[in-house]
């Protein structure tokens, strides 16, 4: 018979030190297991509990191929101490990556792919050693923005090798798939594919890995925080108000996630027309206004562009940083202000910035 959630369940309920109600959360599909218990104790005591829950789900055969755990505190009761969640530099799985930085956004349409690209490879340009991970597996955009859509992903020893483009190393799931093929994730599926992707990798040593992470506040945020240790994350927002208002939402998973926030750039902030005004299409600013609000840093400005959007379409982003118009001159002034920034919560320096 096949295995269902309620003979997971039942295997969980045999063990004597775990009551039912520590039970947060059980996701079963497609051979994955996802599981969330509440522990109250030590560091060593929440692994122990870790251990044998682990023992318990395996005791159900090898149907079962992939066990993600998380542990929690219960709200509203005070830990012992040294008793916080496991992080994930406990038991690092990238140790050659110096600095692990994430570029999300409360709701998709607001250019995070281009950030995220573009930010990579200005970093590259300045001498950094620079991977780029397109966690957005629901949509992955990297391939195309990159020009290796058509290239097949080759792995040795059981790891994926990196594609090579424009001065950095990356890995899409776009790469994997057939291009119209949909991509339908459950939770356990969604960790599971991530965590290959991240881990499975060979990377490398890097100065910077830059993680395009989906849209929203879904399951692959919270499984990078639990499986990398983040240097932080940038949050992409364009000025409108309806954008902060989900910008805002993300802010929050961040800090929730205990992932320090970077800063924030404003992407399609403004248009320049052929007259040379600036027009500011969506309300200038607006990102600006909402970081200074939540106390983040302001990363800077991107225009709305037609370079930018015919560079990345053709898979050309190292031409964004060429030439002498606002685009030109952005990009690389984004680059500057986050290296500062990553500086900053290094304790190397002023704790923020605000570009105007």
């Amino acid at each position: 018979m096949p295995i269902t959630k309620q003979d997971i369940l039942e295997q969980l309920e045999r063990i004597t030190d775990l009551e039912p109600d520590q039970i947060n959360r059980l996701a079963w599909c497609d051979g994955a297991v996802q599981v969330t218990i509440e522990v109250i104790g030590d560091n060593a005591q929440q692994q122990r509990m870790r251990q044998k829950v682990k023992t318990a789900i395996e005791a159900l055969g090898p149907e079962v191929r992939q066990i993600a755990i998380e542990v929690a505190t219960p709200h509203g009761q005070e830990s012992a101490p040294g008793s916080n969640q496991p992080k994930a530099a406990d038991g690092n799985p990238l140790p050659n990556v110096r600095q692990i930085v994430a570029v999300g956004a409360g709701k998709g349409g607001v250019g995070k792919s281009t950030i995220a690209v573009n930010l990579a490879v200005g970093l590259s340009r300045q001498g950094a050693t620079v991977g780029l991970l397109d966690g957005d597996i629901y949509g992955p955009s990297i391939p195309t923005m990159l020009g290796i859509n058509h290239l097949e992903v080759q792995s040795r020893d059981d790891r994926f090798l990196p594609f090579e483009a424009h001065g950095i190393k990356t890995i899409s799931m776009g790469c994997l798939v057939e291009d119209d093929k949909p991509l339908i994730w459950r939770g356990p599926m969604a960790h599971g594919a991530f965590r290959q992707l991240a881990t499975q990798t060979n990377w490398g040593p890097l100065d910077f890995l830059v993680i395009d992470l989906p849209p929203g506040t879904g399951d692959v945020p919270l499984t990078m925080s639990q499986l990398l240790p983040l240097t932080g994350a940038v949050i992409v927002c364009t000025p409108q108000k309806v954008a902060q208002d989900d910008a805002i939402r993300a802010l929050a998973m961040f800090r929730q996630l205990g992932v320090q926030v970077l800063g924030v750039v404003e992407n399609m902030s403004y248009f320049v027309g052929n007259d040379l005004v600036e027009y500011d299409i969506f309300g200038r600013g607006g990102a600006q206004f909402m970081a200074e609000k939540q106390s983040v840093p302001f990363l800077g400005d991107i225009p709305i562009n037609m370079r930018l959007r015919q560079n990345c379409d053709a898979g050309n982003p190292t031409a964004n940083f060429e030439g002498q118009d606002p685009l030109a001159t952005a990009l690389p002034a984004l680059v500057e202000h986050f290296q500062t920034q990553v500086q900053a919560n290094q304790g190397q320096a002023k704790p923020t910035i605000s570009v105007h």
